[in-house]
């Protein structure tokens, strides 16, 4: 409760310091191209307005030519600066309410020109639009000061009601565009997180079959191991011995795996019964996606019988990329091609581009990259030569 008054007091007065002695840092430029036209042509007609300015008040005030030039600069300058510096813009603009009421004339209705008014509004909605609300208000009390003291008694309070009109007004376009740029920014973190939680997703659907893979590699292991002595015959005890020690240590390392994936499971998933399907099954895959209208052709080449992991990454990458291709190319011609080297297989799936070109940001090609890359390999998705064309590199090395 002590930090309150403080916390309270900075709160209010640090727009006070930006508004009169804090330094300011520039407003980009502008970059459209329509500003190479706009600024030279609005400077020349800010200058026409300056010496209009001089005219005025050469005929109807006696001030020395100093004076006039000093005004009439005073009263087109801040406009100029408002673009990049609206606060610096202020300060001049605000300084010129005091030096442009000198030797005001008895017939006129204000104290200051036309322009140096115009121009001073001008910079006063655009110090509300880029800036907080917090030195809008203390600009717009400052304001008054003078209006109050210079003008006459009912013009004060029609000054008055304009300047705060504009300064809410400006307030109001600034509120909105702020928000607008929240909203942005939060749409644009609910996708990331979007991005993220899909890609974990697949992660752990990735853990689970490579659990499933492991396992079955395991449990041969601990069975065989086990069974040794009663299939081979005269073996020695110390290798009996090593034999049940080699089981124990499998059940012992598929125990964990399956703790760990009871971990990655919700409680609601049932763990998968069925074989995890291969790269035998991509024929399979093939003549279902025929089926279903897409036009597919495969060819294989040199493709030997693949170790399980880099067999399942293939089934499911060949099968998310025809995925793809019938969400954004329905009816075009797909091609799959397979070829087998002597440490990997190369997989290829191409399809004709379409207007809707949204394939290489989707999270399915997120998990296809994610299965390349636990195998060591890799894997693009890329627009090339008017197709739309997935490449995957699967080494199987010593698996």
């Amino acid at each position: 409760m002590e930090t309150i008054g403080p916390v309270t007091r900075r709160n209010a007065t640090g727009p006070l310091r930006r508004l009169f002695w804090s330094r300011e840092v520039p407003r980009p430029a502008p970059t459209a191209r329509i500003w190479i036209y706009v600024l030279p042509l609005g400077l020349l007609a800010l200058a026409g307005l300056g010496l209009v300015t001089g005219v005025y008040l050469t005929e109807n005030r006696s001030l020395d030519p100093f004076w006039v030039a000093v005004v009439a600069v005073g009263s087109v300058l801040p406009v100029v600066l408002t673009l990049r510096r609206p606060v610096l813009a202020w300060r001049l603009g605000f300084l010129m309410l005091f030096l442009g009421a000198l030797q005001a004339g008895p017939k006129e209705s204000w104290p200051w020109n036309s322009v140096q008014i115009l121009g001073f509004l001008l910079v006063m909605g655009r110090l509300a639009v880029v800036e907080d609300a917090g030195l809008t208000i203390w600009a717009t009390a400052f304001n008054l000061i003078p209006v109050f003291v210079y003008a006459p008694y009912a013009n004060a309070w029609g000054a008055a009601i304009l300047m705060v009109t504009i300064a809410a007004l400006g307030d109001i376009v600034a509120r909105r565009r702020r928000t607008k740029a929240l909203l942005a920014e939060s749409v644009e973190l609910t996708e990331q997180e979007r991005a993220k939680r899909a890609v974990l997703e697949e992660r752990t659907r990735i853990a689970r079959e490579m659990h499933d893979v492991v396992a079955h590699h395991m449990s041969m292991i601990a069975v065989r191991a086990e069974t040794a002595p009663y299939r081979v015959g005269d073996l020695s005890d110390p290798a009996k011995e090593e034999l049940a020690t080699i089981a124990d240590a499998a059940r012992e390392a598929l125990t964990d795996m399956r703790r760990l994936l009871g971990v990655l499971r919700a409680e609601q998933d049932e763990a998968p019964r069925a074989p995890q399907p291969g790269f035998a099954e991509v024929k399979d895959l093939v003549e279902t996606a025929r089926a279903a209208g897409i036009k597919v052709s495969y060819d294989q080449h040199d493709v030997p019988e693949l170790p399980e992991t880099v067999s399942l990454a293939a089934y499911r990458i060949v099968q998310e990329a025809l995925a793809n291709a019938a969400r954004h190319a329905p009816g075009r011609p797909v091609t799959v091609d397979a070829h087998g080297f002597d440490d990997r297989l190369e997989l290829t799936v191409r399809n004709p581009l379409t207007t809707a070109v949204t394939q290489g940001k989707g999270h399915g090609l997120d998990g296809m990259r994610e299965r390349a890359e636990l195998l060591g390999g890799t894997l693009t998705a890329a627009p090339e030569n008017d197709h739309f064309v997935v490449r995957a590199r699967l080494p199987w090395g010593d698996q």
